[in-house]
């Protein structure tokens, strides 16, 4: 079935190629399609569009189909072109010919753009919920490692002091800063698409206010036509604040693949987390964390696919559109797969406290030792020179301390701070608008 049908026959290939892999993805999208459904037909009900009887069929049988879809009983036949096709077949199977009204005064653009805007906005709000989470778990391993020195790198070469209280809390703040991009998108998926039709409004006498409130929207796009050239802004809001959490969360698992290996040894991956090889029986290998580097870095290209995919488009819609689907669902998975994997993973790493007692580190701490000189009265230059020599002949000698306390610094990281900046910046999602609005429509239903 598909919604366009004239009664003429389609070329096989096109229709195929046409199609594409949208039934793979179109399925996450069957319940948001239900629930705007359920807010159309009201609305057309309450402007006289829909006569009273057919607004009860279309909301019990919307209601009956939406319970299929979360207990996984609703699928896609054979031959439908796509969920939006579905739907509505199985409304004018369930209920007559109220079935085939219920896509008065709308478009199949319509239903594609307000459906992924409604699960942008519940897969941003998971996202967001694993990023505080994971961010919260780092400032935990932060305190319980507080004063446990190790070296801090520039250049790939030891520099100077840090200390695990330090690293950790550095990952956890950047994760708490990505919440920021998280904050944009969210705001521009919270933007109501519904009644612009096929991208220039329609005749008849809708209300997109009603509709924007009946679906929990913070704001709607005015224009008909910018809701139809937001399908593309919108997503790069999405695959920028994904790349952003990505960035964060791939260099954290870089690090630890670094400090786990051999020639580091700072931190201890337990045996459970790591797997072995099929020849040497001596290799811990830190799988998982390679793993969510490597899908980090598929994610921070995210951005550039979407604006590729966009560019030199006009206003208006294109089926260019559809290739969305392929490059961000997928995305969205990931990241998530990956931050739940990471959260479990974390809590098996162990830090190792002996690390400076390898000579080789003594280096980190001659900025120290050049500063107890200076304030000994020695100038800089000469202090520097005296140190410099003092490592180039094998005599320097490292008193091993953390001198540095101010805000940030090994000796005072700043976990509270950084969980106060945390709590913050979480505390700007309001997803209470959402729910209610969800609650109202499908009543005992489960949320989606």
């Amino acid at each position: 079935m598909k919604l366009w049908d004239k009664g003429m026959k389609m070329d096989a290939l096109v229709h195929d190629f046409t199609v594409g892999d949208d039934p793979l993805y179109d399925m996450q999208l069957a319940s948001y399609d239900v629930i705007a459904s359920l807010a159309h037909a009201r609305m057309l009900h309450e402007r006289g569009l829909l006569p009273l009887d057919d607004w009860q069929a279309l909301d019990n049988g919307l209601r009956e189909i939406y319970e299929r879809i979360i207990n996984g009983t609703f699928s896609m036949e054979e031959g439908m072109e796509d969920i939006h096709s579905q739907v509505e077949f199985e409304l004018t199977r369930m209920c007559g010919d109220a079935g085939k009204r219920l896509h008065t005064a709308r478009s199949r653009n319509d239903q594609v753009l307000v459906d992924i805007k409604l699960l942008y906005r519940d897969r941003l709000r998971d996202i967001v919920e694993q990023v505080t989470q994971f961010s919260k778990t780092l400032l935990g391993r932060a305190e319980e490692n507080l004063n446990l020195l190790l070296p801090g790198y520039t250049h790939g070469q030891a520099a100077m002091p840090s200390s695990f209280g330090q690293w950790f809390s550095a990952h956890a703040e950047a994760l708490a800063e990505a919440l920021l991009p998280l904050q944009t998108a969210y705001r521009v998926a919270d933007r109501n698409p519904l009644g612009s039709a096929a991208g220039f409004g329609t005749s008849f006498p809708i209300d997109r206010e009603r509709t924007t409130e009946l679906l929990g929207f913070s704001g709607m796009h005015v224009s008909a036509v910018q809701a139809q050239m937001g399908r593309v802004s919108t997503d790069l809001a999405v695959a920028n604040a994904l790349a952003v959490v990505a960035t964060a969360l791939g260099r954290f698992a870089a690090d630890v693949c670094m400090y786990a290996s051999d020639n580091y040894r700072f931190i201890r991956l337990h045996p459970e987390i790591t797997t072995g090889s099929s020849i040497m029986p001596h290799k811990h290998n830190p799988d998982v964390f390679e793993l969510i580097r490597a899908h980090c870095n598929l994610l921070q290209s995210l951005p550039g696919n979407v604006s590729g995919l966009a560019t030199n488009l006009t206003s208006g819609y294109h089926r260019d559109f559809q290739l969305c689907k392929s490059l961000m669902l997928p995305a969205l998975t990931r990241l998530q797969r990956c931050l739940a994997i990471a959260q479990h993973a974390t809590a098996h790493i162990e830090a190792q406290s002996d690390i400076l007692e390898d000579r080789r580190y003594d280096v980190i701490f001659s900025v120290d030792e050049i500063q107890r000189r200076v304030e000994a009265g020695t100038p800089f230059r000469e202090a520097y020179r005296q140190v410099g020599v003092e490592l180039d002949d094998g005599s320097f000698t490292a008193e091993a301390a953390v001198p540095s306390t101010h805000l940030g610094s090994p000796g005072n990281p700043g976990i509270t701070q950084i969980g106060d900046f945390l709590r913050q910046e979480r505390a700007r999602f309001d997803f209470s608008r959402r729910d209610k609005a969800f609650s109202a429509l499908l009543g005992k239903l489960p949320l989606p």
